[in-house]
């Protein structure tokens, strides 16, 4: 951990259950937000502030006035903007140590992908990135339910 990030995280550093180790096992980790609207937004910056090293969002909404009250990670510079580029934004302005990846045009297509998925299961390979912590935050029921199918073939396919 660099000298700024050991000042960011000095209450993580000082608990017993997370300490030096537990902070570079989050900088490390890698966690995958489906749906960077009311629910995804606060998780995606929680999961910033405390440090977790990558994260993925997965949307492919634009950011619309009528839903700011509720999508915190948005406002109103980034209305008519990608959801997943304003949430890298205001990710980027939390902690400057987190890498976000962005993933437009996946919810639309999580029927081909699973069905995409499932045959590279049959050749051992995924197309999900390896995450430790996927957290579903899509309120459409078909893409939540391809997206915990995804996540079952890709523990499936980890070594």
């Amino acid at each position: 951990l660099s000298p700024q990030e050991l000042e960011r995280y000095a209450r993580h550093l000082v608990l017993r259950e997370i300490g030096g180790p537990g902070q570079q096992k989050l900088k490390t980790s890698k966690a995958l937000v489906v749906g960077a609207g009311g629910l995804g937004s606060p998780v995606a910056m929680y999961l910033a502030a405390a440090g977790v090293g990558t994260i993925g969002i997965i949307d492919d909404d634009v950011v619309s006035l009528a839903n700011l009250q509720r999508q915190i990670i948005h406002d109103t510079n980034s209305v008519g903007d990608p959801k997943t580029a304003s949430s890298a934004r205001t990710i980027n302005r939390i902690n400057p140590h987190v890498t976000v990846e962005m993933h437009s045009g996946w919810t639309r297509k999580m029927p081909m992908i699973l069905s995409a998925a499932m045959t590279l299961s049959r050749t051992g390979r995924t197309i999900l990135p390896p995450v430790i912590l996927q957290l579903k935050c899509a309120k459409n029921s078909r893409c939540r339910w391809s997206r915990q199918r995804l996540a079952v073939l890709t523990v499936q396919l980890q070594p």
